[in-house]
């Protein structure tokens, strides 16, 4: 928070209280409080405007408050804002999960809604456990994910994600064992990689990746034979492939879904963040029907034994509906299209700056990579003090703003990078910093 800046009477009483997310409440700064947000800019309480960068943690990919999805919430919140799905039905979540059976590609036909990106994986999990135990066929109940990944923050999701994740290391010993590998890239990883498969296969329900982006774990890039190599190593092994599309889908790698730069179709797939236009916690779980087939019997222990409170929440569907009318009636690739070529060029002046690593840009996702990020209080307080809202993270600083941000906006977003990976390069590469 800025310096010498009084705190409104909400924030003092209820700072007591609340419990802040990935926040070492003793040390860290106090948050920023906000009053409001509009378009691409978040405006503080004490008047300072900043423009996000980094869309709400990869969510607003409409720019806030975008007037057809809070017309559709309003409207839906007048009618229904929720009613329990077992047993009832409402119009937002049964057309959102037509819409999405049609737009998602091949046979992924069922939709299962619910209410968080790492509760739509912890579905998809079960999903692929109870497919082969629906077969008849016990003992397969271990995933195969890889390192650098990270799918959320509950007990079945960190158990996939990378051991060695800070977020995650305190919980080793709760968590079940899984079998993470290493992404094969090359024809060597490969066979490494069909071997294991071969070898683990009756242990195996399925495989889950993040696709082409490996985001909370480092923004790691892969390409598409990269998917295409674990669509055809399942598919040799008889194992399930799972493809976690919670940031990189609905269309911020510049395609509506990640899979379909590699023309590949998953088994099951996870989808949230843009999924409202971050405006309301949903999300998604989709199965092909060939899943979906084998949860159908005369038996009810047959059946997904799965429902949150909040599945197929009215009001987040209605949101969510909105924010799939803007993919279709406004220019969204066209505009990531934009703010590709726009992070592509305007970053590559990071890559002549002393210690910087790596500089890398897909679709409406810009990364500079660094060694280390030093005092990581100090590069967030100096983006807030240029009047952006970007929040550095490991080891990388990157951009991911929604897909409507102005030239002007992006441009003092990108500009501010390169000056204060700059200041970092002074501060800390070229002293003892990180010696």
């Amino acid at each position: 928070m800025d310096q010498n800046t009084s705190c409104p009477q909400w924030f003092t009483e209820g700072y007591r209280h609340i419990w802040m997310p990935y926040t070492q409440m003793q040390t860290s700064p106090l948050p920023q409080p906000v009053k409001s947000t509009m378009g691409s800019r978040i405006s503080l309480e004490n008047g300072r405007e900043l423009i996000d960068g980094i869309s709400s943690w990869w969510s607003a990919c409409h720019g806030y408050n975008h007037p057809h999805i809070m017309k559709a919430i309003h409207k839906q919140l007048d009618l229904m804002p929720h009613v329990m799905m077992a047993g009832l039905s409402n119009q937002p979540a049964f057309t959102l999960a037509k819409r999405l059976a049609d737009m998602t590609p091949g046979d992924l036909n069922r939709v299962f809604l619910s209410e968080s990106g790492s509760v739509s994986v912890e579905i998809a999990l079960k999903m692929a456990v109870q497919y082969w135990i629906n077969l008849g066929i016990s003992g397969r109940d271990k995933f195969v994910s890889f390192r650098d990944g990270y799918h959320g923050d509950t007990i079945g999701t960190m158990s996939i994600g990378d051991p060695d994740n800070v977020l995650h290391g305190p919980f080793k010993g709760l968590m079940a064992e899984q079998y993470v590998r290493d992404l094969p890239r090359t024809d060597q990883d490969r066979r490494a990689f069909s071997d294991f498969l071969e070898r683990h296969k009756n242990k195996c329900a399925a495989v889950i990746i993040e696709p082409l982006v490996q985001g909370a774990g480092g923004m790691i890039f892969h390409d598409i034979e990269t998917l295409r190599f674990l669509r055809s190593a399942c598919d040799a092994h008889g194992v399930l492939l799972i493809f976690d599309e919670i940031m990189v889908g609905l269309g911020r790698l510049g395609s509506k879904f990640a899979c379909s730069q590699a023309d590949v179709v998953p088994d099951i797939m996870t989808l949230s963040k843009s999924l409202t236009g971050g405006t309301m916690p949903l999300a998604a779980t989709i199965a092909t029907d060939r899943i979906f087939s084998k949860f159908l019997s005369d038996e009810l222990t047959d059946c997904l034994m799965h429902g949150p409170t909040f599945t197929g929440h009215a009001l987040a569907s209605a949101a969510a509906n909105a924010s799939l009318d803007l993919f279709e009636q406004e220019p969204r690739m066209e505009q990531v299209a934009e703010v590709e070529a726009h992070l592509k060029s305007s970053l590559a002046a990071c890559s002549d700056i002393p210690g910087v690593v790596d500089v890398r840009t897909r679709g409406a996702l810009g990364v500079v990579e660094l060694p280390d990020l030093g005092d990581m209080y100090w590069i967030r307080q100096r983006f807030v003090e240029e009047n952006c809202w970007v929040r550095p993270f490991g080891n990388t600083v990157y951009l991911m703003p929604s897909f409507t941000i102005n030239e002007e906006d992006l441009t003092h977003l990108t500009n501010s990078v390169v000056k204060i990976v700059g200041e970092w390069s002074d501060r800390y590469h070229s002293g003892a910093g990180l010696e």
